[in-house]
Order: structure tokens, then C-alpha cells, then sequence
């Protein structure tokens, strides 16, 4: 059955076949057939999107995944966007359930905020909407000068442990470092649980020692700074050994977080967590990217269970790896999808959702 007014059409942007899975749900609940359009490489590896069927005067929702080749996934957006603006579409929006390059939002010594970048491509391109899911940092909002709806999937993942985890109730909420604690915080409040910190791992890549402000100054310093004048010197960081604040003995420990993409740190605490008398590990995310060899230090690891999204595709991580587990967030996609087209209010879909969450 159609939930929708007339004038809606989907595509999916990316040439990859099991990254239009999620695609081809999100149609289903709604109602209605996938957009014709066909997206592929031409020999000399150039994009190339012909869309056919007419979307004038139509709102157009382009969904797309992220998959291996991540550059490839950003240009089939963009050409696609183009494409649906210069055919006379009312609008487009954007349906990226994982943001890529959201890690890269802050500036690294002399690198770039590319985050930024990819936001304004998007929006030179023809967007008008963006709909993502958990971004790594709230303030990515920030980049783009169009409305952008930032869904959250933790909904999802506190049913599955209520349903899926008989014994959660003995269970403690684990930030595998400070910087993830009020994740980690949000869900211990919900689930009426206890919260524990790892503290004192490797230092981590977000660390302020990486950002901009230890760059040098732009300007000679001979002659440049009076010479009464001494700035003081900042007092390097020291890790404490990893210790655990808050008691897991004896306790399922659930570690939360937004990405899961190089898995050392998650192994990592996970063995810190079984020194400390935890019986069972779950580890619960939105986006599992699960680069490179994770699913194998996965399967090899103290690890019980990986609860990931199906915003990234990982079909092939998860016959590498028993222990990955995936949630269908694509009820609440298509929700948001049917209710930007019939032009009703969004706050239904962040009903209860607090600043940290």
C-alpha cells in the first residue's frame, strides 16, 4: 500500500548490488517502486548516472550507502544530485545513513576540515535535504546552509537489548574511553543501568594534541615577539595505566559507540573488561565499517557479540564473522522520508532525544 502523496520518486545511487538492499527496503514500507536509473564505471573508472524516467516537478530522495571505494560512493551522489537538478526536479534529498569522511570535522596540524568540503559539494550539486544518522560530531549540522535531519538509531539498539539480552539487567554500559562516556551515559539512564569508563588506553586520534592549535604561528618569530614578552609552555599530556571507573565483576558489560572501523581499541577493552571480572562483552554501534581484517580480530577476540546498523553494508564481514549481528533502521528512514514528502513535522522522530544523545 502507498503511505505517500503523489509525486515521490527513489533512487539509489550506488552501483554496488548489496549496497541497494537498504534501498529497496525503505521502498517496500513505503509503497512504492524504485526509480529506473542506472549507475556504473566506464572502462577509464569515470562515473556515469542516466536516469530514466522523468522526475520534473517531483521530490526526488537519492539513498545511498557507503561502500568500500568511498570516493567512488561520493561522486555517484553528487552526479546523481546533478543529474535529478539539471531534469527540472522540485527537490532532492539526500538519504546518507553514514556521513562519509564525518571523522575528518576537525582540523589536524596542516591537513583540512574535509567534512566541510564534501558538505558544500553536496550542496553546489543541487541538494536541498539531507537526512543522515548519528553523526560522528553534531556540529557537521554546521557545514551545510540547507535543512539537514540528524536521525538517531539508539532507539533501535536499546530494544535489541532489551529483547535479545536475557539478562540485562545485570548488565553495566561501557565507554571504552572519556571522550565516548556520555554515549554511553544516555543509554545507562534509558536502560536504568550503570555506567563504567575505561580510562588511560592509547592515546586517542581526536586528542586536542592533533588539532590546529599546536601548529607553528604563521609569522616569524625572530623580531616578532617582543623579547620581555614569553609564552608559556604547555605541560605535555601523560596516560595513566588503564584503569575502570565503575564495577564490572560479574556483569555483562555492553561497550557503546557511533563507529566501529579499526576494532583495536574495542578488542583492547574488551580484554581489559574480562581482567576486571566481566562475564559476557556485547559492543553495540551505529555504523559498522569493519575495515581492512576486523572481522577476524573480531572472531578471535574476548568479544561475544557485535550489534551494528545496517547503515553500512557488511554482509561479507558478517560471513567472516558469526559474531556481527545486524538492526533494520530502515523503518524510521522511510518514516522521515514520508514525512518530508507530505510536508508533516519531523519532531515526532526525535520525540525524547536529548542534546548528548
Amino acid at each position: 500500500m502507498n503511505h505517500t502523496k503523489g509525486g515521490l520518486v527513489i533512487f539509489t545511487a550506488n552501483s554496488h548490488p548489496s549496497s541497494r538492499e537498504l534501498g529497496k527496503r525503505i521502498a517496500e514500507r513505503l509503497g512504492v517502486e524504485l526509480g529506473k536509473v542506472q549507475v556504473y564505471q566506464e572502462a577509464n573508472r569515470e562515473t556515469r548516472v542516466q536516469i530514466q524516467e522523468s522526475v520534473r516537478g517531483k521530490d526526488v530522495f537519492v539513498i545511498q550507502t557507503v561502500s568500500k571505494d568511498v570516493n567512488t560512493t561520493i561522486m555517484e551522489m553528487l552526479i546523481m544530485v546533478y543529474a535529478c537538478r539539471t531534469s527540472c526536479a522540485r527537490s532532492i534529498t539526500g538519504v546518507l545513513p553514514y556521513f562519509p569522511y564525518s571523522k575528518q570535522c576537525k582540523m589536524r596540524k596542516r591537513g583540512s576540515i574535509v567534512t566541510k568540503l564534501i558538505a558544500s559539494m553536496m550542496c553546489k550539486a543541487g541538494l536541498t535535504h539531507l537526512i543522515t544518522m548519528d553523526l560522528h560530531q553534531k556540529e557537521i549540522q554546521g557545514f551545510f546552509n540547507i535543512p539537514v535531519d540528524n536521525l538517531r538509531a539508539s532507539p533501535f539498539l536499546l530494544q535489541y537489548i532489551q529483547e535479545e539480552i536475557p539478562d540485562y539487567r545485570n548488565a553495566v554500559i561501557v565507554a571504552k574511553s572519556p571522550s565516548s562516556a556520555k554515549r554511553a551515559q544516555s543509554f545507562a539512564e534509558r536502560l536504568r543501568l550503570g555506567l563504567a569508563v575505561i580510562h588511560g588506553e592509547a592515546q586517542d586520534a581526536e586528542s586536542d594534541q592533533v588539532d590546529g592549535r599546536h601548529s607553528p604561528p604563521t609569522v616569524k618569530t625572530t623580531g616578532a615577539i617582543h623579547p620581555s614578552m614569553e609564552i608559556p609552555l604547555l605541560i605535555p599530556k601523560e596516560k595513566p595505566p588503564i584503569t575502570v571507573v565503575g564495577d564490572v565483576g560479574g556483569r555483562i558489560a555492553i561497550i557503546v559507540d557511533d563507529i566501529i572501523d579499526d576494532v583495536d581499541s574495542f578488542v583492547a577493552a574488551a580484554e581489559t573488561l574480562k581482567e576486571r571480572g566481566a562475564y559476557k562483552i556485547f559492543v553495540m554501534a551505529t555504523h559498522g565499517i569493519l575495515s581492512s581484517d576486523a572481522p577476524r580480530l573480531l572472531e578471535e577476540s574476548a568479544i561475544d557479540e557485535v550489534v551494528v546498523t545496517n547503515t553500512i553494508p557488511h554482509e561479507l564481514q558478517k560471513l567472516q564473522c558469526p559474531k556481527i549481528k545486524t538492526v533494520d533502521i530502515s523503518m524510521i528512514l522511510s518514516e522521515a522520508i514520508r514525512r518530508i514528502h507530505n510536508g508533516e513535522s519531523m519532531s515526532y522522530l526525535f520525540r525524547n532525544i536529548g542534546v548528548d544523545d
